[in-house]
């Protein structure tokens, strides 16, 4: 089970961050200055999985952002890199062609996306087609209520 995702810039501005274990805002801060330190201290042709304390990180960075997921001793690496890829696929999709830009000014969205995609740090839904019908449909629900009621906007 995915303990946490964070996305975090390559300056270590966190852009987004999910926990899936109960932990204090005190030692969240503490794990995610530590891992960003770490993460970005490594060389880019190094391995994407390293062991942290009793837990394996895995990285993928994209672009600019660093895509980092922490998971227990005896789950796949590799299944996780690939859940890392399918939401970035998802970011794509969505925004085409996503960029830190768009995560920093739509991360209500992004959160959106990464909660129809895994639940409780588990994978919900493998189908990207069915979590952009989710997302789309989402979407309709929150047209500006101009469209609904025929107000001018200002």
């Amino acid at each position: 089970m995915m303990q946490f995702m964070l996305l975090f810039s390559r300056q270590g501005k966190l852009r987004l961050q999910k926990w899936y274990v109960p932990l204090s805002d005190k030692e969240k801060k503490k794990i995610t200055r530590e891992l960003v330190q770490t993460v970005l201290a490594r060389k880019p042709k190094m391995c994407s999985f390293l062991e942290w304390r009793d837990l394996k990180i895995v990285y993928k960075r994209y672009a600019s952002l660093y895509f980092c997921c922490a998971i227990e001793d005896q789950d796949n690496e590799l299944i996780t890199l690939e859940i890392i890829h399918r939401y970035v696929e998802l970011l794509d999709k969505y925004f085409g062609s996503v960029c830190e830009l768009d995560i920093i000014f739509n991360f209500e969205k992004a959160y959106f996306i990464l909660d129809e995609f895994l639940l409780g740090g588990e994978a919900q839904e493998t189908s990207k087609k069915n979590v952009l019908k989710a997302i789309e449909q989402a979407d309709l629900l929150q047209e500006p209520r101009h469209e609904y009621f025929n107000v001018p906007v200002y």
